[in-house]
């Protein structure tokens, strides 16, 4: 396999996990209001503070087992229950706040001034779909990458992915700060507790899918 083709194939795979809405976007929103880039850029890091080092094991275990690992009930079901509480808890705590606040300032402090850098860690590495993810399909792209050129073609492999979780997360982050602004402070608080509803969507979502 030539580069051009190894690079394209890691970035059409990953794409749709790294593109699509989930909790960590959802969350990357609420706080983007508030911080902007910035925060999305945080949010980034949390994510990366998980992610790399479960490639990294992957490639140890040279990606075949990791399957396995996916499959086993007690991975499934206690990644799914602290994932699933932990999104209810944050969702419920987001809609309590904007409800509640008496401040019409958007930037008012409550649940999108918690650490985004830490938030992206725990939703990342508490979101079990995330986890199931790279063990199954994730962990094809670690074969393919250690076949290509070993360890060196794993962190090609994952740079190849990871600039597009910087450029969506920031990218998104940024918009919701825009809009904020643009919107005012109705819409914003409206669109803030449809959000929360959406992780706690996302958390019964997760609960029940290990119950």
């Amino acid at each position: 396999m030539e580069l051009p083709t190894f690079i394209a194939t890691v970035v059409l795979v990953t794409a749709s996990g790294a593109l699509a809405p989930g909790p960590l976007f959802f969350a990357t929103v609420s706080h983007g209001t508030r911080s902007g880039a910035k925060g999305g850029l945080a949010f980034s890091i949390g994510h990366t503070l998980v992610e790399f080092p479960l490639v990294l094991l992957l490639a140890l275990v040279f990606g075949e087992f990791a399957t396995e690992i996916a499959g086993e009930p007690i991975v499934k079901l206690s990644t799914g229950i602290a994932g699933g509480l932990f999104l209810l808890i944050f969702g419920a705590m987001q809609i309590r706040h904007f409800l509640t606040s008496k401040s019409d300032n958007p930037d008012s402090r409550g649940i999108t001034s918690r650490n985004p850098l830490l938030l992206g860690l725990v939703l990342t590495g508490l979101n079990p779909y995330f986890i199931v993810w790279w063990l199954a399909v994730g962990s094809k792209l670690v074969v393919d990458a250690l076949a290509f050129a070993s360890l060196l073609g794993v962190l090609l492999m994952y740079i190849s992915h990871v600039w597009m979780d910087y450029a969506w997360l920031t990218a998104v982050a940024h918009l919701a700060h825009v809009g904020t602004k643009i919107a005012g402070t109705r819409w914003y608080r409206a669109a803030m507790t449809v959000f929360g509803a959406v992780l706690i969507y996302f958390g019964i979502t997760f609960l029940l899918s290990v119950l």
